[in-house]
């Protein structure tokens, strides 16, 4: 595509901000001119794309498909602005026809300037394809996006070039989880969707919570099982909060913790940016890119966001990002959650930052329900400042653990469960290593590399009808599409033991052969 009026504004190179794009847009345009447009923009204006925050244009042009799926591929929100509020906005570069068809003379200079900042790029016009212009876009940098009702910013998101275009409009399932795939099947299927560890609770760990049941009637006490994770990680007991499972603490930072500007690291586990909108929160996406595989760049945080959540080892990706690069993003005035709910099935638990005392705002999120078994009874604890933990406490309800759960976080953490987890660690390690070697036989299908958690991510052309014909041949498997930063090509895998897998991997092969013929 070619551009009109290439010359961008002043000081289009230097500066930070996020970056919003204003596009105008005739009915039927396509992502791919909308797309082109925009990146001959900041190609021209020196400026780099994962700066993008958002897309900005007129309410009735917020469900346009080609707006719609742009944003979408470039994984940003779209800001909409009603025709009066584009209309008090003065702009440089304006047209007689534009003022006339909607009232302000240029939609794409209006909706990029409504919420202030400096115009980088002026209007910029599409060829349309030989035709009149299919779409226009100007560029500015914000201070800041634009303020919610409550005072927060709107959300802003890194862009992900890479990241397929949805063949939907509907916005993500955050609520969606693996267990969805097996709910209703009766038991037919092999689960290769859920991520908890197969043949658990252990019988001595069913054992100790069966004789628990016999002080039901005590209300709980959950000082002991607080010491003994304490004593587990080397820290004071004002430092550990017991939860109903990690999605617990997930819901009490979102409503017990200050903060203005939070941040998600995607692609990961959802429940973390559910909890934060449920909680009325405008969430900015930072979303790591398939061809960096996934990796985190400390750098593409925003200096400003007060509250960031990352996993490690990441759900869905398998990523175990290093404990130095987490590190940095640690800093005075700023939470950082990191979920360690996989930890524990990484050998030596390499890379974990649970016990760290020295790192500003740390608060790292533990679950015992996936190695041991537990996902029904719902454990898991969070570490950090004894003044965020005590926040985070007086927004728990009474007694939130029940007893047979405090009974099996104790247990859990005494030397001999460690090492039983470590055992298990490393047959894990070894197992993903057969499933890897045997996905690698696969042309159509590429695997994100190295993995470390108990599960492997990879990418097949088809995913969604692969995913289905798996089902029909009596096997799970957890879609990617509801993970922000991924798409329909994706499919998250759990790791289970050689024989399974090699069942996985003759079905695989019949499902392949039966979608690419």
């Amino acid at each position: 595509m070619t551009a009109s009026d290439p010359s961008p504004g002043p000081g289009a190179g230097g500066g930070g901000g996020p970056l919003v794009v204003g596009v105008g847009a005739s009915t039927g345009v396509s992502a791919g001119e909308v797309l082109a447009l925009i990146g001959a923009a900041l190609s021209r204006a020196g400026l780099d794309p994962r700066a993008v925050a958002s897309l900005a244009t007129l309410d009735t042009k917020a469900r346009e498909p080609g707006i719609v799926a742009a944003a979408a591929r470039l994984g940003v929100p779209v800001l909409t602005y009603s025709a009066a509020e584009l209309a008090a906005v003065a702009v440089p570069n304006g047209s007689a026809a534009a003022l006339a068809a909607v009232g302000t003379p240029s939609v794409a200079e209006a909706a990029a300037l409504a919420g202030g900042g400096q115009l980088l790029v002026p209007k910029q016009k599409s060829s349309g394809a030989g035709g009149p212009a299919g779409a226009t876009c100007a560029i500015v940098r914000r201070p800041h996006l634009r303020p919610s009702a409550d005072g927060r910013d709107a959300p802003p998101t890194r862009s992900e070039e890479a990241m397929p275009i949805p063949t939907t409009e509907v916005p993500l399932d955050l609520r969606h989880h693996g267990d969805a795939e097996v709910r209703d099947d009766g038991g037919t299927l092999t689960d290769l969707a859920v991520n908890v560890r197969t043949g658990t609770p252990p019988a001595w760990l069913r054992e100790r919570i069966a004789q628990s049941l016999t002080g039901l009637a005590a209300y709980p006490d959950g000082r002991a099982a607080r010491a003994a994770v304490a004593a587990r990680h080397g820290v004071a007991a004002e430092r550990v909060l017991l939860t109903a499972g990690a999605a617990e603490a997930f819901v009490l930072i979102a409503r017990a913790l200050t903060f203005h500007h939070p941040v998600v690291v995607h692609p990961q586990f959802t429940e973390p940016e559910a909890a934060l909108r449920d909680a009325g929160h405008e969430v900015r996406r930072v979303l790591l890119r398939a061809e960096d595989g996934f990796r985190l760049d400390p750098g593409a945080v925003p200096d400003e966001a007060d509250l960031v959540v990352i996993g490690n080892p990441t759900n869905p990706t398998s990523v175990l990002h290093p404990a130095a690069t987490l590190a940095q993003l640690a800093r005075p005035g700023r939470t950082l959650v990191v979920d360690e709910a996989f930890m524990d099935a990484v050998p030596g638990e390499r890379e974990a930052l649970a016990g760290r005392t020295d790192l500003p705002g740390l608060l790292v999120l533990r679950s015992l329900t996936k190695t041991w078994g537990l996902a029904g009874l719902r454990i898991g604890y969070a570490l950090g400042e004894p003044e965020t933990i005590a926040a985070l406490q007086r927004a728990q309800p009474l007694w939130p653990v029940s007893t047979p759960a405090l009974v099996a976080a104790a247990a859990c953490v005494e030397p001999r469960a460690l090492a039983e987890a470590e055992a298990a660690a490393v047959r894990v390690a070894e197992d993903r290593a057969h499933l890897l070697a045997g996905l690698a036989e696969f042309d159509e299908v590429r695997v994100v590399e190295p993995a470390a958690g108990p599960f492997v991510l990879v990418r097949i052309e088809g995913a969604a009808e692969v995913r289905e014909r798996l089902r029909g041949l009596g096997f799970a498997a957890r879609r990617g599409d509801t993970f922000p930063g991924l798409g329909p090509q994706w499919l998250r895998l759990a790791v289970r033991d050689r024989t399974t897998t090699n069942h996985f991997l003759q079905s695989l092969d019949q499902a392949l052969t039966l979608t690419h013929p």
